[in-house]
C-alpha cells in the first residue's frame, strides 16, 4: 500500500475513511518508528556556517485532518531530514537526499571561507571580532626584533638597526605601536647601553675625575650634580650630537664662572683658543681670541642676558661672556660618523677635544667655593636671572 506524503498543497483532498480528532500537532510519543538520539551542540559555539534555511520544515495548520491519527501515514520523516545540521557529520545528515546533503555542504564551506578572510583582513584592526565564543582565543605573535643581517652587533659599535629603530620611533610615536614593537626597542635599548658602557671606559682613561657611573649618568658627579657634563646623543638623518659643558646652571656656579671672567678672563679664553676646540666646536674659528670668543658666545646666545648682570658695568670688556647663562660646546655628527668602528673613535675624539673645557669649569664650579662666593657677592640673590640691571646711558 502507497503511503500518503504529509506535505500537502492547496487543491490536495484526501478522503478521510473514519472520524479524526482535531489536532494541529504530530504526538512525537507515536511515532511509527524508534526515535533517533538528538544530539546537543553548546550555544556558545554557534557561527554563520552552522545556520541552516528551515523554510522547508512543515507544521501541518488545523484543516489538516488525521494529524493525531496514530495509525497515520503521515510521513514523519520529512519533518527529520530537516532537522539543523550539527558540527560534525551525524547520521540525520547521511539520511538526506544526496541533493539536501551537497547544498549544505556548500554552505558549511562558503560560511568558514567567509570568516577565514575576515580573520586574515581585520585581525589588527582596533575592536576587530574574530566570531569566537568563549573558550576560544586568536594568539597574535608581536613582530619579532629585526635581523642583524651581515653586521654583527658588537659592544663597540652602533648597529644600522638602532638608527632603523629610532626613525620608525620618530614616524610613530605611539604608546601602542611601541607595545607592538618591543622587541625592535628592547633590542635597540641594549645596542645602544653596551656603547655606551664602552665609550664611558673611554672617557675615564681621558678625564680621570670620572668616575664609573650608570650609563645614563656621563659626568663627574652624575647627571644632577653641579659639575659639567660631557653629552652624546645619537638620532637618525645626521642629528647625532657630541657636547658638554654646563646647561643652565644654578645661581652659585654662575656667579662663580662670572666672578672668573672678570678677574682673570684669559683661563676660560686659553681653553677657547685650543686647537681641537676650535676645530670641532667653534664652527673652525681661525686662532684669533676675539674670533673664538664670538663663536663660543654665539652658540650660547639662546638666553643669554639682553643686558648686563647685576654688579657689572654695561661697557665691561669682557660683557658678552659676562652676559651668558649657558657654558656649553657641541657638533653633530652624521650617520657614517657613527656607525661602524670609527663610530666609537670619532666620539671619543671629540670627548678629548672638549676635555680642557670641561676641566675649566670644573675648576671654577667647586661646591665650596661656589656657595662662599655665593654668600660674599650675590647679596641673598636665588637666581642669576634676578641680577640683571638696565643698562646705563
Amino acid at each position: 500500500m502507497a503511503r500518503n506524503s504529509g506535505r500537502l498543497t492547496a487543491g490536495t483532498k484526501m478522503t478521510a475513511t473514519r472520524k479524526r480528532a482535531a489536532s494541529t500537532t504530530v504526538p512525537l510519543a507515536k511515532r511509527s518508528r524508534p526515535a533517533r538520539p538528538t544530539p546537543t551542540k553548546s550555544q556558545y559555539f554557534e557561527h554563520a556556517g552552522d545556520k541552516v534555511d528551515q523554510g522547508d520544515i512543515h507544521t501541518p495548520d488545523e484543516s489538516s485532518p488525521g494529524d493525531d491519527d496514530k495509525d497515520s501515514d503521515f510521513d514523519k520523516a520529512s519533518i527529520d531530514d530537516d532537522l539543523p545540521e550539527t558540527s560534525e557529520e551525524s547520521e540525520y545528515e547521511s539520511d538526506l537526499p544526496e541533493q539536501r546533503r551537497k547544498s549544505v555542504s556548500i554552505r558549511k564551506r562558503t560560511a568558514n571561507l567567509s570568516v577565514d578572510k575576515a580573520k586574515d583582513s581585520e585581525l589588527w584592526r582596533p575592536g576587530v571580532k574574530a566570531g569566537l565564543g568563549p573558550g576560544n582565543q586568536v594568539i597574535i605573535k608581536k613582530p619579532k626584533a629585526r635581523s642583524a643581517g651581515k653586521v654583527p652587533y658588537s659592544d663597540e659599535t652602533i648597529h644600522p638597526n638602532t638608527l632603523l629603530f629610532l626613525k620608525d620611533l620618530k614616524a610613530h610615536n605611539d604608546r601602542q605601536w611601541l607595545k607592538v614593537n618591543d622587541a625592535e626597542f628592547r633590542q635597540a635599548e641594549r645596542d645602544w647601553f653596551s656603547f655606551v658602557e664602552g665609550l664611558t671606559q673611554r672617557l675615564m682613561d681621558l678625564d680621570d675625575t670620572i668616575p664609573e657611573l650608570p650609563v645614563k649618568d656621563i659626568s663627574r658627579t652624575g647627571r644632577k650634580g653641579p659639575y659639567a657634563h660631557y653629552y652624546v646623543q645619537i638620532a637618525p638623518n645626521d642629528a647625532s650630537f657630541v657636547g658638554g659643558g654646563i646647561w643652565h646652571p644654578e645661581a652659585a656656579p654662575t656667579a662663580a664662572i662670572r666672578a672668573d671672567i672678570d678677574n682673570n678672563p684669559q683661563r676660560i679664553k686659553s681653553v677657547l683658543m685650543n686647537d681641537g676646540m676650535r676645530k670641532a666646536f667653534l664652527s673652525g674659528a681661525p686662532a684669533n681670541e676675539a674670533k673664538a670668543v664670538e663663536a663660543f658666545v654665539a652658540g650660547n646666545s639662546e638666553n643669554a642676558l639682553k643686558t648686563k648682570p647685576k654688579g657689572f658695568d654695561a661697557d665691561h670688556k669682557d660683557i658678552e661672556l659676562l652676559r651668558l647663562r649657558n657654558y656649553t660646546v657641541g657638533t653633530k655628527l652624521k650617520d657614517g660618523e657613527v656607525l661602524g668602528s670609527q663610530g666609537m673613535e670619532r666620539i671619543a675624539e671629540l670627548l678629548a677635544c672638549m676635555k680642557p673645557f670641561i676641566t675649566y669649569l670644573n675648576s671654577v664650579v667647586m661646591p665650596d667655593d661656589a656657595a662662599s662666593i655665593e654668600d660674599t657677592d650675590m647679596d641673598g640673590e636665588s637666581s642669576a636671572d634676578e641680577g640683571e640691571e638696565e643698562a646705563e646711558d
